[in-house]
């Protein structure tokens, strides 16, 4: 409040006008309005641009009051999962420790198995052979795979005369199990997990002619995985089948007294 002078009436003092979302990216200046020197997106981001074309030019601002400032979806939408990062940013062992890790002979295959995965599992199989006939041992954590890539890391087992050990060290399913029945030894940490099931055909796209013989390359190639585990077991085919029809999982005591693994790595007494 003010005097109007001389003891006149009091006069309000006008009040400020409200903060509009115009402010947030104009300021005042003799000559007129223009935009702030530090630009839109530092003061309002994209949030801001979209409550400028819902409220107006003249709304009050209300950034701070609106959900969708700190990511809250709004009535009626769906709140959407973090996507994570993307699959060519993750790593699951460094580079540097992997080469560490090859000058021990040991080889990490992390991961989905599928062609790329076993290209460097078969390269890395090729230089170790070169390099001399120690033992080698193959860190599996490969909770799927695909019959093609796993067979191709196979071929090379077979032809490898260094002794080679397989350790799975968390989940092993899928095409992956016929690499660990290839081993000449087979191990497992005391909470690893195998599964026994059908790995995926994948997808063929062709004539009909191409299709029928990608199905019965499938066919041969799930007997032969069959086969494998049978004879590194001692199950009856029959029942090998069965469990990969079913989808069996096994913990590492399960998995020895099958006999898919030949030790469980680990402290006795320890559970």
């Amino acid at each position: 409040m003010r005097t109007g002078g001389c003891g006149g009436p009091r006069v309000p003092a006008p009040r400020r006008p409200m903060r509009t979302l115009a402010h947030a990216y104009r300021r005042p200046t003799r000559t007129g309005w223009r935009p702030r020197p530090y630009g839109i997106s530092f003061v309002m981001g994209a949030e801001g641009l979209e409550l400028l074309g819902r409220y107006g030019e003249g709304a009050p601002m209300r950034l701070a009051q609106d959900p969708r400032r700190w990511g809250m979806p709004q009535p009626g939408e769906p709140q959407q999962p973090w996507p994570g990062p993307p699959p060519e940013l993750i790593t699951p062992v460094a580079p540097w420790l992997e080469e560490r890790l090859f000058d021990r002979r040991l080889i990490m295959m992390h991961g989905a198995l599928d062609s790329a995965l076993a290209t460097r599992t078969v390269a890395a199989l090729m230089a170790l052979e070169a390099a001399g006939t120690g033992e080698i041992t193959i860190h599996m954590s490969t909770p799927e795979g695909d019959l093609n890539a796993a067979f191709a890391i196979v071929d090379a087992l077979d032809m490898v005369t260094a002794p080679v050990h397989a350790v799975v060290t968390s989940r092993v399913g899928g095409g992956a199990i016929a690499v660990l029945a290839a081993a000449d030894k087979r191990l497992a940490y005391r909470h690893a997990s195998l599964r026994l099931c059908e790995p995926p055909g994948g997808r063929v796209v062709g004539t009909a002619d191409e299709v029928a013989a990608a199905a019965g390359q499938y066919l041969r190639a799930l007997e032969e995985l069959i086969e494998r585990i049978a004879a590194v077991t001692g199950r009856p085919r029959s029942r090998v089948e069965d469990d990969l029809n079913a989808g069996r999982t096994l913990t590492a005591e399960e998995a020895l007294e099958y006999g898919l693994i030949d030790e469980i790595i680990g402290k006795p007494g320890q559970r």
